[in-house]
């Protein structure tokens, strides 16, 4: 499979992040170009298989915002005002559009991680 696809776990509650919103950008120059703007699902991924795929997969740099802050209210747990993290950004390239890109997020009140994932 090639493209790109993405997933979240809540590594506080040990379960995928339902309803969590993410925007997909592609960097041009100084400019972030939106692309399309999804909600996970019941098992953290996306519906309608890779976000990108096809001719809209091409090398260049790209930015996931995954809207943590927002998710993480609406499954009441305990966050200070402001929150630790609200919105957690990912840049990353995509340097072949012949391989599969995953770029998975692992989440909690206070603190992220994320990988290339297969």
């Amino acid at each position: 499979m090639t493209g790109l696809t993405t997933h979240v776990l809540d590594t506080a509650i040990g379960k995928p992040a339902e309803g969590l919103k993410i925007d997909l950008y592609r960097l041009e120059g100084d400019a972030r170009v939106h692309l399309k703007t999804l909600t996970t699902n019941a098992d953290g991924r996306v519906d309608g298989g890779p976000i990108l795929v096809d001719e809209s997969f091409r090398i260049g740099t790209y930015e996931l915002i995954f809207y943590a802050g927002d998710y993480l209210r609406g499954t009441g747990a305990p966050l200070t005002d402001p929150a630790f993290l609200d919105l957690v950004p990912i840049r990353f390239g995509i340097s072949d559009v012949t391989a599969h890109y995953h770029v998975p997020l692992l989440i909690s009140p206070y603190g992220y991680s994320t990988y290339r994932g297969s």
